[in-house]
């Protein structure tokens, strides 16, 4: 996979939403593949932070992100109910992203846009693309793109770049 580009959603954009936590946070909906109810998971051994585990999906094996890891969110307490999941295209290969509650599509244009505030992008500013101001509530745009990317640094901790490939 390649680093994602730094393209804010379009003007009058269609977006998924999702929750975690008690934020809302949405995705473009032309990368938008499925949205499933909570799916087995096979956990990967010594995986990196964010890297949920497996997904077998009618066959087709997925890797499943842990968004909240990913976001810098505290993690899902035990005794929370099995996450969602919301499949996604990125450089054309399918991720399954692990969610707490699944909203709805909203319509959002770049007359509502603005740069989230600090305290709710966390330590990953760089994986928001902006926040919609919704009735009632603040929708935060995720880079998919970015927030799926794992370097190559952390694929295995100790090992190079070049031991890699």
């Amino acid at each position: 996979m390649t680093a994602a580009s730094t393209e804010r959603p379009s003007l009058d954009a269609r977006m998924v939403t999702f929750e975690l936590g008690d934020r809302l946070y949405g995705v473009d909906v032309r990368a938008v593949q499925e949205v499933l109810r909570g799916q087995p998971l096979t956990r990967v051994p010594l995986a990196p932070p964010g890297l949920a585990g497996l997904i077998n999906l009618r066959g087709q094996v997925l890797t499943a992100m842990d968004l909240c890891e990913r976001l810098g969110l505290p993690p899902r307490p035990p005794d929370a109910p099995e996450p969602m999941v919301v499949v996604v295209r990125v450089d054309g290969e399918s991720i399954a992203l692990l969610v707490d509650r699944i909203g709805g599509v909203v319509d959002v244009s770049d007359d509502n846009v603005e740069a989230p505030p600090d305290p709710l992008t966390g330590p990953t500013p760089h994986l928001i693309q902006g926040a919609y101001k919704l009735e009632g509530e603040l929708l935060l745009a995720l880079d998919v793109e970015r927030a799926v990317y794992l370097p190559q640094e952390v694929i295995r901790p100790g090992i190079s770049r070049a031991e890699v490939g």
